[in-house]
């Protein structure tokens, strides 16, 4: 039995997409959004400019989309482990987050990477932080310094992240959970010598 037409149709633009999303990500590990063409992005993914404006207005729409994407995503991962009348279990949440990166590598290493949208990247830690806020719990720290705990911890996390997308053998997920989880629950104190007993 044949595929039928609307089928094939809808795997041709999920095929056409995808050359260009990997289009996109590879010029954009070596230089800004503003300085991509739809020109060179189509000739890289070998589709005409004609079927990029099917889908696209430009360069900067298709960034959107896709970082619209990622952002959904991520946010149905949040609803999932910070619902309401759950208790929010860190490895897991943390869990969820790094099977997620794993599985949208390529995109998460671009737009994290030197070329990536900071924009984006503050929009997603904005997300997590209201989270953290409606969390209940009389061990969260002081109101006046929530946000220097978190702004502390997120960009630790990011860069670590960066760093893990970045290796050519990264851990599996599961491993880079357990290893944030202890970081962030046992902050420095296996890396540096006992504290000082002042008297």
């Amino acid at each position: 039995m044949e595929p039928k037409r609307s089928d094939r149709t809808d795997r041709r633009i999920r095929k056409t997409k995808n050359q260009l999303l990997q289009g996109l990500m590879t010029l954009m590990q070596e230089k800004d959004i503003k300085d991509i063409s739809v020109k060179e992005l189509s000739d890289l993914a070998d589709i005409n400019r004609g079927t990029f404006y099917l889908h696209y207005r430009d360069v900067y729409d298709m960034l959107a989309q896709v970082e619209d994407s990622v952002f959904q995503e991520f946010n149905e991962i949040l609803d999932k482990n910070f619902a309401p009348q759950k208790e929010t279990a860190l490895y897991q949440v943390l869990m969820d987050i790094f099977t997620f990166l794993d599985h949208n590598r390529l995109i998460a290493r671009t737009l994290l990477g030197p070329h990536g949208d900071l924009a984006f990247v503050n929009r997603m830690k904005e997300i997590v932080r209201l989270r953290l806020l409606r969390l209940p719990g009389e061990s969260a720290p002081p109101a006046e310094d929530f946000d220097y705990y978190y702004a502390f911890i997120t960009s630790g996390c990011i860069g670590l992240i960066q760093s893990w997308l970045n290796r050519e053998e990264p851990e599996p997920p599961a491993r880079m959970a357990a290893l944030v989880e202890k970081m962030i629950l046992q902050g420095l104190s296996p890396m540096l010598p006992p504290p000082i007993i002042r008297s």
